[in-house]
C-alpha cells in the first residue's frame, strides 16, 4: 500500500507543478531542452560574470560586429560599458541609440571611429579614451574585409595591402595596444581576447589566396599568443566561421550586390546573430574555461569548397 501511496504522491506533485511537465521545456542554444527556471540562472551566472566588464568590439557598424555589440548588452544589460570601433562613426552612433532603446541606461556605449589599418590611430585608441573606459577586460578582434576573387597573377596591390593591413597587421596592432592593460593585473594578467577568423584560414580555396593568407597568419598569431601567455589568466580565444551572409560579399565584389546575393543562392547562410552568440558564450564562461578554438558551419557546408546548394 505504501507503495501505490508513494506512487500517487509523485503524480499529485507533477500536477500541482505543471512547470516541470515536457510540455514547458525550451530548447536551449545547444540543442537541449531545459525547464525555464534553468534557464533564467544560466543567463543570470553569465551575465554576473560579464557584468562591470569593458568590451571593445573592432568592426562594429555591421555584421558579425554589430550582432556582437548587441549580444553582449542583451546578456548583461545591468552594468556593462561597450567600445565600438569602426570607420563609419554615424552607424556606430545609430548602434549605440538602438543599444539604449533596446536595454536602457545599463549599457554604457561609446562609439568611436577607427580604421585598423591605420597604425596611428591605433596607437592614439588607448591614450585618448575617457578614463571610465581605459581598464578593457575583452578585445573582439572583427575588424576584417576580402577584396575581389582574383588569381595570381592579376592580384590588385591596393587589394592586397587592404587586406594585409586591416585582417592581420590591424588584429595585431589592436591586441599590442589593450594586451598591456590586461597584463598589469594579477596573476600574470587577466582579460579575453577573441579573434574572429575563418574556414579560409584552415582551407584555402581559389581566388582567395590572400584573404586566405591573412586569415591563416590570424590563426598562426593566436596560437602563439596563447602558448606565450599560459601562465597568466588571458584566455586567447578563436571564432573561425564558414559561410556568413553580411557586407562581406558585397565587399568582396567591389559593391556589386547582385553578385554577392549570387553567393547566397539556394543556401542558409550563418548570420551576424549566430556568430555574436558564440563570441559572448564564449566570454562568459567561468576564467578557468578557455573556448579555444571553434569552427562554426550552416548545416549545408562542410567545408570551405563543400557545399549543397538547393536547385
Amino acid at each position: 500500500m505504501s507503495l501505490i501511496k508513494a506512487c500517487a504522491r509523485s503524480i499529485n506533485l507533477v500536477r500541482r507543478n505543471p512547470p516541470l511537465c515536457n510540455a514547458s521545456l525550451r530548447p536551449s542554444p545547444l540543442g537541449l531542452s531545459l525547464h525555464p527556471t534553468f534557464r533564467r540562472t544560466m543567463a543570470s551566472a553569465m551575465a554576473k560574470r560579464l557584468e562591470g566588464k569593458t568590451i571593445v568590439v573592432t568592426g562594429a557598424s555591421s555584421g558579425i560586429g554589430k550582432s556582437t555589440a548587441k549580444e553582449f548588452a542583451r546578456t548583461s544589460p545591468k552594468n556593462l560599458k561597450l567600445i565600438l570601433t569602426a570607420r563609419r562613426i554615424d552607424a556606430l552612433k545609430a548602434l549605440a541609440e538602438e543599444i539604449k532603446a533596446e536595454v536602457g541606461d545599463g549599457v554604457k556605449v561609446l562609439p568611436y571611429q577607427l580604421d585598423v589599418s591605420k597604425p596611428e590611430q591605433i596607437n592614439n585608441f588607448v591614450p585618448s579614451l575617457p578614463e571610465e573606459f581605459k581598464e578593457i577586460d575583452i578585445l573582439v578582434n572583427n575588424a576584417g574585409l576580402v577584396k575581389g576573387v582574383a588569381q595570381a597573377p592579376d592580384i590588385k596591390a591596393e587589394d592586397m595591402s587592404i587586406m594585409f593591413d586591416t585582417n592581420v597587421t590591424g588584429l595585431i596592432n589592436m591586441t599590442q595596444a589593450i594586451l598591456p592593460i590586461f597584463k598589469k593585473r594579477s596573476e600574470g594578467g587577466r582579460g579575453d581576447i577573441i579573434n574572429i577568423g575563418s574556414i579560409a584560414g584552415r582551407e584555402p580555396y581559389a581566388g582567395g589566396g590572400i584573404y586566405c593568407a591573412t586569415k591563416a597568419a590570424v590563426r598562426s598569431f593566436t596560437e602563439s599568443l596563447r602558448k606565450e601567455l599560459v601562465a597568466s589568466r588571458i584566455r586567447i580565444i578563436e571564432i573561425d566561421p564558414g559561410q556568413v551572409e553580411t557586407e562581406f560579399s558585397v565587399v568582396r565584389f567591389y559593391g556589386d550586390k547582385a553578385k554577392a546575393d549570387a553567393v547566397y543562392k539556394g543556401v542558409e547562410p550563418l548570420t551576424g546573430d549566430d556568430i555574436a552568440e558564440i563570441i559572448v558564450f564564449a566570454a562568459g564562461r567561468r576564467e578557468n574555461v578557455v573556448i579555444a578554438d571553434t569552427l562554426v558551419f550552416p548545416s549545408h557546408q562542410a567545408s570551405a569548397g563543400v557545399m549543397h546548394r538547393k536547385s
